[in-house]
């Protein structure tokens, strides 16, 4: 155990890009948890002080309301992180349970979840979310949980493959032959050691949550009562010549986010899996 605990150590200093992530999210999480303190203005407050460039008093400048935009960044940031993890967390949990049961049974249950599993990939799921999305309403809490619902898919087919693997090794065999319940087995044994891969991608399925979210937003399908980065984008489009700051800066901040959690979701992976960690 204390090998093992060295060799993770070793693997984890050893690893550039889950440190750069790492230090890019604690920053993404000091400017969403303490965003009322930073905030320089109330982002929700309007003011005359329409479409005013980046300065002294409005370090990012304003929208075309009078909001400063730096103050409406950190909100949003506390936005796109609930909203990627709520809803990658929802994806996890339904892939993992999924695709543990259709590995670990196999047979005709495996016949049957992995055809659903095989159905759900060839949806095109972000026009699936446009359609739930405009049928039920544009809650936050709605959006999350539609997000989850349809990014499931790649969770399952990864622990329908660990499960596959790890059901033939000998000490499933052997719990199986001391009377051990499947669902005890399932639990207990295979979803534990098959879950590392599921971190790896539920980490980077953050990132894709937080631009579909983002997306929606732009759309015009976010929450208007609560301000997110895509939503910034989708009332500055209209001011492109004249308002340039107002989508630039949102969008750079989608994309720090997006290469934090990507970068993390990869450190993960490598430190996770041998392969990748001895190169």
């Amino acid at each position: 155990m204390k090998k093992n605990f060295e060799k993770f150590k070793q693997a984890l200093y050893g690893n550039t890009q889950f440190k750069v992530g790492l230090v890019m999210l604690a920053i993404l999480l000091f400017i969403a948890l303490f965003a009322g303190v930073l905030s320089p203005y109330d982002p929700y407050k309007l003011s005359e002080d329409l479409l005013v460039s980046p300065s002294s008093s409005h370090p990012l400048g304003t929208d075309n309301l009078g909001r400063d935009l730096l103050s409406m960044l950190f909100y949003g940031a506390k936005v796109s992180l609930l909203v990627g993890t709520i809803s990658a967390l929802i994806a996890a949990v339904i892939g993992t349970l999924l695709g543990g049961v259709a590995g670990f049974f196999g047979g005709k249950v495996d016949m049957i979840f992995g055809g659903f599993i095989n159905i759900f990939m060839m949806m095109p799921t972000f026009f699936l979310i446009l359609i739930v999305v405009a049928l039920f309403g544009s809650g936050m809490l709605k959006v999350m949980i539609v997000i989850g619902l349809t990014s499931w898919v790649g969770n399952a087919k990864l622990m329908r493959a660990q499960a596959l693997s790890i059901k033939e090794r000998t000490y499933i065999k052997s719990a199986e032959s001391i009377g051990e319940s499947k669902l005890k087995i399932l639990f207990r044994h295979i979803i534990p050691n098959g879950i590392f891969p599921i971190i790896a991608n539920t980490t980077m399925g953050v990132a894709s949550a937080i631009l579909t979210e983002s997306s929606l937003a732009f759309l015009g399908l976010g929450d208007p009562n609560i301000i997110s980065w895509g939503q910034i984008i989708q009332n500055g489009k209209s001011y492109l010549l004249t308002g340039w700051w107002i989508c630039v800066f949102a969008g750079l901040a989608i994309i720090y986010t997006v290469i934090t959690f990507y970068l993390l979701g990869d450190g993960i992976n490598r430190i996770l899996s041998p392969k990748l960690r001895s190169r």
